[in-house]
C-alpha cells in the first residue's frame, strides 16, 4: 500500500483522465514500476499512444522483446505485471513506434537507473526509510520565507569534497555538508541537478530521468538520508530542476513512441544553443509529468524548492533565435502562452500543496512578475534570481579602482528595480567556469587588493535588498576555475589569506543572520533608504536598512584601495553610532581599522540634521547602529515635574508612640533569643568591646545626629531593621530603645 492508500495494482479510469487533462499532480503513483501489495508482482505502466507494440524486457527475461508484451488500454497507456522481481531488477521497454522502428527506452517514471554509462531502469521501492525530521516539516510550514533570512550555499555534489577514487555518495557527504554549513551558518542547500542524467559533463542539466535522483551517489533511499541529514541540522534543500529541456539519447524522451511525443510539434522543437529538445507546454500530458516530477520530489524527498532553470528560454519563442526561425504565438507576439500555463500550473500547485516552501527563478530577461501571483498576471514564483545585480557588480568590480569612478551607475542601477520582484542575489557556479575564472581572480590586483575586493563584494551582498547565494568554494577564495571532475582546492585554507576569508564569510552569515534589518523588509522600500550614492569619486555608497519595527542600521561600502581617515555622512538621529560589524578585522585580513563608538555632529548632510565623521578602511564594509540621545528636560519641564510630586498625597507613617511601643518588645525578645544563642559572654565580650572603642557620648551623638537628619520615620525603619540584631551594640548604634 502507499502513501496515498490505494493499492497500485490496478489502474483507475479518474487517474488517467487527471493525466490527460494536465490535471495530474501525482501521476508517479499512476505510471512507472509498482509493488504489487500482498505479492512478489510488479506492475509496468507506460503512456506511448502511437507505439505499435510495445514489451517489457530485463534481466528477468534475458531482454527478449518477444518475452513479455504489454496490453494497450484505450487511452494509448501500456500494462503489464511481472512476478517474482525484487528491487533493482534491470528493464526498459521496447517500443515499436508509428516509424515501424523498435527502440530499447528507459521508463520516464522510473524511481532508479543504472550508472552510466549503463542505461537501463531499475524497479525499485520508494518505502523503507525513516524520516526524522517532522520537527522541521512543521517549523517550515509556519515560516515566511520572505520575511526570513536566506543565505544559500550552491554546491554540485560530485565536485565538493571528491574522495581519491570514484564519486562521493549521499550518505557519506551528508554529514560533512551538514556539519560545515551549520558552522560557516548557511540556511540553505542549492543543488545542482540530481535527476538522473547519462552525460557528466553537462553537470546534470540534461535530464532523462525526471523521477530518480541519479544513481552516481546512490540509491533512492540514501537521497532521502541525505536530505534527512541536513534538516535535522536546520539546514533546508533546493534542487535544480530543468522542464526547459531534454537530450536526443535515445533512450531517453526524444521520439518516445516514434513520434514527437513530448517535444514540441512544430519547426522549434530543437533548442539552437544546446543541441537539446524543447517540451511542449501546452500539452496536457507533458505538463502532468512535469509537475508530477517536481512534486514527487517534494512529497517522496522532503526537499524545500526548487529552483527552475533557463526560464528565460521557456518563455521566449524568438530565444537564441534569429528573424524567420521561430513561428509567433496566436496574437503575433513572441512569448511562449503555453510555457506561461505551464510555470503557472506549476507554481501554483506545488506552493499550495507545500506552504513555507518556495520555487525559484533563473530569469535573466525583464519578464514582468516573475514572483507576481497568477491571479494578478505573474508566472507565481516565490523568487527570481537578480542577474542584471550579478552581473553589473561584477562588471564594476572588474574594473581597475581608478576606473570604477566612470561606472558608478553599475553599483546603484539594481535598486532602481529592487523591489519590482522578490530577488535572490547569485553568484552561481555559472559565473566561475568556462573562461570566466573564479571571484576573486576576476578582482585587480595586487594580491591583497583582491581579497579586499571580494570582502567588499560580499559584505554588499549582505547589506542589499535580496536573499543571498554563493556557489561554493567562494567562500575561501578558490582561485581556479570550478571544474567537476576535480574537488575544492580545500588546501588553500593552510594558506592565511584563504582562512581568513572563510571566517569572513562565516562571520558575516551570522551577522546577516542576527540582523532583521538585512532581510524582514527585503521586498519594500520601507526596508532601504539611500544616504549617498554619489560619491563616484571615493568609490563609497552609504544606505540604511530598515527593520518591520522601524529599527535600523547604517551601511557604508568603500571599492576603493584608499582609506578615509575622516569621512562624514549624514545620519538619521542625533545621538551615538556604534560600529557593530566591520570588514576589516585582523581575522578577516583587514588592517584592523575601527571606528567603535562616534557621537553624532549637529552639521547637517546628505538631507538630514546630523552626520557622524568615521573612518573607512581600503575595500571596507561598516554596520553602525544608532542610539538616539536622551532628551534633555527644560526648566518648565521640571518645575511641571516638581508641581505634580507635591500634590500627591503623603503617606501616613507610624507614630513615634508605636515605634517605642514596638521596639522595647522587640529588642528585649531579640536579646533574649540572642543571649540563648550566644550566650551572655558573647553578648558582654561584644558590648564592652564597642563602649570601649566609641564611649557613651559617642553612642548619643551618632543617635543624636541620626535623628535629626532622617526624622522619626527613618529612625522607626532603622529601628525595626536594627532589633533584629542581637547585641546591644546594635541597639545603641542605631538609636532604637536601651
Amino acid at each position: 500500500m502507499n502513501t496515498t492508500g490505494r493499492a497500485p495494482g490496478f489502474l483507475t479510469k479518474s487517474e488517467l483522465q487527471e493525466f490527460h487533462t494536465g490535471a495530474a499532480a501525482h501521476a508517479y503513483r499512476t505510471f512507472g514500476c509498482h509493488a504489487l501489495p500482498g505479492t512478489t508482482g510488479r506492475r509496468f505502466t507506460v503512456w506511448a499512444p502511437h507505439a505499435q507494440r510495445v514489451a517489457l524486457v530485463g534481466d528477468f527475461n534475458g531482454w527478449d522483446i518477444d518475452a513479455t508484451p504489454m496490453d494497450r488500454l484505450p487511452d494509448g497507456t501500456w500494462v503489464q505485471t511481472v512476478d517474482g522481481l525484487h528491487d533493482g531488477a534491470l528493464y526498459k521497454y521496447a517500443v515499436t513506434g508509428a516509424d515501424g522502428q523498435t527502440v530499447l527506452k528507459a521508463d520516464p517514471f522510473a524511481a532508479h537507473c543504472e550508472t552510466g554509462p549503463a542505461t537501463a531502469s531499475k524497479g525499485w521501492s520508494l518505502e523503507g526509510y525513516v524520516w526524522h525530521d517532522r520537527s522541521y516539516l512543521r517549523r517550515r510550514a509556519e515560516r515566511d520565507v520572505y520575511r526570513a533570512p536566506m543565505s544559500i550555499y550552491e554546491v554540485h555534489l560530485g565536485s565538493w569534497r571528491r574522495p581519491e577514487n570514484g564519486l562521493p555518495w549521499y550518505r557519506s557527504v551528508a554529514d560533512e555538508l551538514a556539519d560545515y554549513c551549520r558552522e560557516m551558518h548557511y540556511t540553505h542547500v542549492e543543488l545542482l541537478p540530481v535527476t538522473e542524467y547519462p552525460y557528466e559533463g553537462s553537470w546534470g542539466y540534461q535530464v532523462t530521468g525526471y523521477y530518480a535522483p541519479t544513481s552516481r551517489y546512490g540509491t533512492p533511499q540514501d537521497f532521502m538520508y541525505f536530505v534527512d541529514t541536513l534538516h535535522r541540522a536546520g539546514i533546508g534543500v533546493i534542487m535544480d530542476w530543468v522542464p526547459a529541456h531534454f537530450p536526443k539519447d535515445a533512450h531517453g524522451l526524444a521520439r518516445f513512441d516514434g513520434t514527437r511525443l513530448y517535444e514540441c510539434k512544430a519547426r522549434m522543437a530543437e533548442h539552437p544553443e544546446w543541441g537539446t529538445l524543447i517540451f511542449d507546454y501546452a500539452m496536457p500530458e507533458v505538463q502532468s509529468f512535469l509537475i508530477s516530477s517536481a512534486m514527487l520530489f517534494f512529497d517522496r524527498y522532503h526537499i524545500d524548492g526548487i529552483r527552475v532553470d533557463a526560464v528565460s528560454s521557456m518563455l521566449y519563442l524568438n530565444y537564441a533565435r534569429r528573424d524567420g526561425e521561430w513561428t509567433p504565438n496566436r496574437d503575433g507576439g513572441n512569448i511562449n502562452l503555453g510555457a506561461v500555463a505551464f510555470l503557472q500550473k506549476l507554481n501554483t500547485t506545488l506552493l499550495t500543496a507545500w506552504p513555507g516552501c518556495m520555487t525559484i527563478a533563473e530569469e535573466s530577461s525583464a519578464y514582468p512578475g516573475v514572483t507576481k501571483p497568477p491571479y494578478d498576471g505573474g508566472l507565481g514564483f516565490s523568487f527570481k534570481w537578480d542577474m542584471g545585480f550579478m552581473h553589473d557588480t561584477l562588471d564594476y568590480l572588474e574594473l581597475d579602482p581608478y576606473f570604477r569612478k566612470y561606472h558608478h551607475d553599475k553599483l546603484t542601477f539594481s535598486m532602481m528595480y529592487a523591489f519590482s520582484e522578490n530577488f535572490i542575489l547569485a553568484f552561481s557556479h555559472d559565473e566561475v567556469v568556462h573562461g570566466k575564472c573564479s571571484l576573486i581572480s576576476k578582482m585587480p590586483p595586487p594580491y591583497e587588493n583582491q581579497f579586499g575586493g571580494l570582502r567588499a563584494l560580499y559584505g554588499y551582498m549582505a547589506a542589499h535588498p535580496g536573499k543571498k547565494m554563493l556557489f561554493m568554494g567562494g567562500e575561501f577564495a578558490q582561485f581556479s576555475e570550478w571544474a567537476y571532475q576535480r574537488g575544492l582546492d580545500w588546501m588553500l585554507l593552510d594558506y592565511p589569506a584563504h582562512r581568513q576569508m572563510q571566517a569572513y564569510v562565516k562571520a558575516l552569515n551570522h551577522f546577516y543572520l542576527a540582523t532583521p534589518q538585512l532581510w524582514e523588509q527585503d521586498t519594500d522600500w520601507r526596508g532601504f533608504e539611500w544616504i549617498s550614492h554619489e560619491d563616484n569619486r571615493n568609490n563609497i555608497i552609504a544606505f540604511r536598512r530598515v527593520a518591520k519595527d522601524g529599527s535600523d542600521i547604517v551601511v557604508v561600502v568603500n571599492f576603493s584601495p584608499e582609506e578615509q581617515q575622516e569621512y562624514r555622512i549624514g545620519v538619521p538621529i542625533t545621538g551615538t553610532y556604534e560600529e557593530i560589524f566591520t570588514s576589516d578585522k585582523t581575522e578577516f585580513g583587514g588592517s584592523g581599522m575601527a571606528n567603535g563608538k562616534l557621537k553624532t555632529e549637529n552639521k547637517p548632510m546628505h538631507g538630514q540634521e546630523q552626520s557622524i565623521v568615521l573612518k573607512i578602511p581600503r575595500f571596507g564594509v561598516l554596520f553602525f547602529k544608532g542610539k538616539a540621545r536622551a532628551k534633555r528636560r527644560t526648566k518648565a519641564e521640571i518645575e511641571a515635574a516638581k508641581a505634580a510630586a507635591a500634590k500627591k498625597p503623603v503617606k501616613r507613617t507610624r507614630s513615634t508612640k508605636a515605634v517605642a511601643k514596638s521596639g522595647t518588645k522587640a529588642v528585649a525578645r531579640t536579646t533574649e533569643k540572642a543571649v540563648a544563642k550566644t550566650g551572655s559572654k558573647s553578648v558582654a565580650k561584644t558590648t564592652e568591646k564597642a563602649v570601649a572603642r566609641t564611649g557613651t557620648k559617642a553612642v548619643a551623638k551618632t543617635t543624636e545626629k541620626a535623628v535629626a537628619r532622617t526624622g522619626t520615620k527613618a529612625v522607626a525603619k532603622t529601628t525595626e531593621k536594627a532589633v533584629s540584631v542581637p547585641t546591644d551594640k546594635a541597639v545603641t548604634a542605631t538609636g532604637g530603645s536601651k
